[in-house]
């Protein structure tokens, strides 16, 4: 629980940040499950990755930076949960957001939020 207030207030101060020095930000949701092409969280052992590619609305003018926050997981009780979630290839145009687990962990789905921001528009 206080994980997620502390990504909240994160933010939210990305936000306004952003909006006091007339940044250009980008937000939306996402979530992996077994409908993501190439899932795979859900079985096997060792490394298993999962991405979903994101492509902003408008490009930035330069290379933004990318925060994101999980906020959602449904993983087996079974085995310990051990994931990492980050932007890949961040370019002005999207990025890859990358969803990681190894060992034994078995994730059925994961979520959450991303914010992309620049100082320029």
């Amino acid at each position: 629980m206080k994980t997620r207030f502390f990504y909240l207030a994160l933010a939210l101060a990305l936000i306004s940040f952003a909006a006091f020095s007339q940044s250009h930000v980008q937000s939306a949701a996402f979530s992996l499950d077994k409908n993501t092409k190439e899932f795979g969280l859900d079985n096997g052992k060792g490394d298993r990755v999962a991405q979903i590619e994101v492509t902003f609305s408008t490009p930035f003018e330069s290379k933004p930076e990318v925060v994101i926050a999980v906020s959602t997981v449904d993983a087996s009780k079974e085995t310990n949960l051990r994931y990492s979630v980050k932007a890949i290839g961040v370019s002005r145009d999207g990025f890859t957001l990358q969803v990681k687990t190894w060992e034994d962990s078995k994730i059925f789905s994961i979520g959450g939020s991303w914010i992309a921001y620049t100082n320029k528009k």
